[in-house]
């Protein structure tokens, strides 16, 4: 059986993960080991921070509701969202947020007719 040589498919391994670490500092760029490890440790921080990034958004959506709803006058967050739900009005609080802070005066006329 003939001899194989891996050394293309090593050096194309090598330059795809020193790809993948452009930009990060010291070893971490141009020493595989130190990259491999780099590029796990990045992967697992992506995953971790994919979900955490949804969980703050919601609250920041929940924080401008609440804010919007004092200012015009109208009972808490809480009550407002009870009152959605009582009548099986489905907008999400991505889109009322966004309806609060770009377009207040509609947000309060929907909140006059939801509160009422």
């Amino acid at each position: 059986m003939a001899r194989v040589k891996r050394g293309t498919q090593k050096n194309k391994r090598r330059k795809n993960i020193l790809a993948q670490t452009k930009g990060y500092r010291f070893g971490r760029k141009s020493k595989e080991r130190v990259a491999k490890e780099a590029i796990m440790h990045a992967g697992v921080h992506a995953f971790r921070h994919r979900r955490t990034k949804k969980r703050e958004f919601r609250q920041l959506w929940t924080l401008r509701l609440n804010a919007a709803l004092r200012e015009g006058g109208f009972p808490s967050y809480s009550k407002f969202i009870g009152a959605l739900k009582k009548k099986n009005i489905a907008l999400d609080r991505k889109s009322l947020s966004t309806l609060a802070m770009t377009h207040p005066e509609a947000f309060k006329r929907l909140a006059e007719q939801i509160v009422s």
